[in-house]
C-alpha cells in the first residue's frame, strides 16, 4: 500500500477572478472574501484525484482535515487518514505542519494544490527529501513544480505510483512581491528547488522573463497593427502583459501591466478606456449588455509555459468567455516569446473543460506589423 501525501489550500487561486491578483496575507484575503471570491482549489484537487482513482485500492491518502484534503478525497472515494488537524480558516503554517507531518510519515508521493506561495511553504519544509507535485490552483503560477493542468498533475502522478515513470528532476519554486505585483512591477525571485517526478510535456516551464527594451519594437509594431484592425462599435477587452499594455499606451492610456481593461471603439472613430484593472464582475457587466461578435479579448501567451487563459489572468472566468467565444479571442505575441512555448502549443485551463474545448485549436496570432504566426491552442482535459 502506498501512502500518497495531500495538501489542498482552500484559499489559493482566490484572488484571481476579483482582480487582487494573489491571495498572500490576512487583508487581502479579507477584501477577496469580501468582493465575493469563492474557493476554486477544492475542485482543483478533485480534478486530479479523478486520474489516480484506478490506483485507489492500492493507495492510501495521508491528508488535512477538512477542505486542507480530507472533504476533496473523500468526496472521490479514497482510502484516507487525517494526520494533521485545521481550523475553519488556514493558514501558511497550517500547510507547513502538515508537511512536517507527512515528510516525517515517508509519504511515496506529496500532492499539494495551490500556488507559488504554497509551493514555497512545502518546499521550506520538505526541501528535496521527497518527491512532490504540484496541482495548479493559485494566481501566480511562475514555479515548474507544476502539472500544466489538474489533469496533467493527476496523470503524472500515476505513471509515478503505478511505477510506469520513477524517473525525478528537481524543479524551481518561484514567487513574487504580492504588494509590488499588484502595482504591476513584476520581479520573480528563485528560492528553492523540489523534487518531483519527471514528466515531460505533463509540467508547465517557469516563466521565461521577458526582454523589455530588446522587444520594445516589436510590441509597438503589434500595437499598430492591433490599433489599425480595432472595428466601430466593439468593445475590446485587454488582458495582462507588456505586449498587450503596449496597445493602451500607444493610444495614451497608462494602466497596470497586470489587470484587465476594456476598451471602446466609438462609431464616430474614437477609441475611450471605459474600464481598467477590472474583476470578473466588472467585465461582466460591460460586456453582458453588447450585442453578440461585438465583444473582443486581446490576450498574450505566458513566456517560457504558453499559457493564454487560465494563469494570471483568472478575472477572464469560463462565463466571460463563453460570451466572447474562439472568434472574438486576438492573441498578440512577440517573436521570442513564440519560441519560448513548449512543444509550439498554446494552453488554456479556464477550470471549465467544455469552454476549454470550445476555445482549442487554431489561432493567428499578431506578431508585427502584417507579420502573424499559426499556433493551436490546447486543453489538457
Amino acid at each position: 500500500m502506498k501512502k500518497i501525501g495531500l495538501i489542498v489550500n482552500p484559499i489559493a487561486g482566490m484572488g484571481g477572478a476579483v482582480g487582487l491578483k494573489g491571495t498572500d496575507g490576512e487583508e487581502i484575503l479579507r477584501r477577496a472574501r469580501d468582493l465575493g471570491a469563492i474557493p476554486g482549489s477544492p475542485e482543483k484537487a478533485r480534478r486530479a484525484l479523478r486520474r489516480i482513482t484506478s490506483i485507489k485500492d492500492s493507495v492510501e491518502i495521508l491528508t488535512c482535515s477538512g477542505m486542507m484534503g480530507e472533504d476533496e478525497a473523500r468526496d472521490e472515494s479514497f482510502s484516507l487518514n487525517v494526520v494533521c488537524e485545521t481550523g475553519k480558516f488556514t493558514t501558511s503554517s497550517d500547510t507547513k505542519n502538515c508537511a512536517k507531518i507527512m515528510l516525517d510519515e515517508g509519504v511515496d508521493l506529496l500532492i499539494f494544490v495551490g500556488g507559488d506561495g504554497t509551493a514555497r511553504d512545502i518546499c521550506e519544509i520538505v526541501g528535496e527529501r521527497i518527491t512532490v507535485l504540484g496541482v495548479p490552483a493559485g494566481v501566480k503560477m511562475y514555479s515548474s513544480c507544476f502539472g500544466i493542468t489538474p489533469e496533467a498533475s493527476g496523470d503524472l502522478a500515476l505513471f509515478y505510483l503505478s511505477g510506469e515513470r520513477r524517473d525525478t528532476s528537481l524543479a524551481e519554486v518561484l514567487d513574487v512581491d504580492e504588494t509590488m505585483f499588484r502595482k504591476g512591477i513584476l520581479s520573480t525571485r528563485l528560492y528553492c528547488y523540489l523534487k518531483i517526478p519527471s514528466g515531460g510535456h505533463l509540467v508547465q516551464n517557469a516563466k521565461a522573463s521577458s526582454r523589455p527594451e530588446s522587444e520594445k519594437a516589436q510590441r509597438e509594431a503589434i500595437a499598430e497593427q492591433v490599433i489599425e484592425s480595432l472595428e466601430a462599435g466593439h468593445y475590446y477587452i485587454v488582458g495582462p502583459g507588456t505586449t498587450t499594455k503596449e496597445i493602451l499606451k500607444r493610444l495614451g492610456f497608462e494602466t497596470n501591466v497586470l489587470g484587465v481593461d476594456i476598451l471602446h471603439k466609438k462609431k464616430d472613430g474614437k477609441i475611450e478606456l471605459i474600464g481598467s484593472d477590472l474583476n470578473e464582475e466588472s467585465i461582466q457587466n460591460v460586456i453582458a449588455k453588447e450585442e453578440s461578435g461585438a465583444v473582443h479579448l486581446i490576450v498574450t501567451p505566458l513566456g517560457g509555459q504558453g499559457f493564454i487563459l487560465g494563469r494570471g489572468n483568472q478575472q477572464l472566468s469560463s462565463r466571460i468567455l463563453e460570451m466572447v467565444g474562439k472568434e472574438g479571442i486576438i492573441i498578440v505575441a512577440t517573436e521570442s516569446k513564440i519560441t519560448s512555448i513548449p512543444h509550439n502549443s498554446l494552453l488554456i485551463d479556464s477550470g471549465n473543460p467544455e469552454t476549454d474545448r470550445k476555445l482549442s485549436g487554431y489561432y493567428r496570432i499578431i506578431t508585427g506589423y502584417h507579420l502573424f504566426s499559426i499556433l493551436e491552442a490546447k486543453s489538457w482535459h
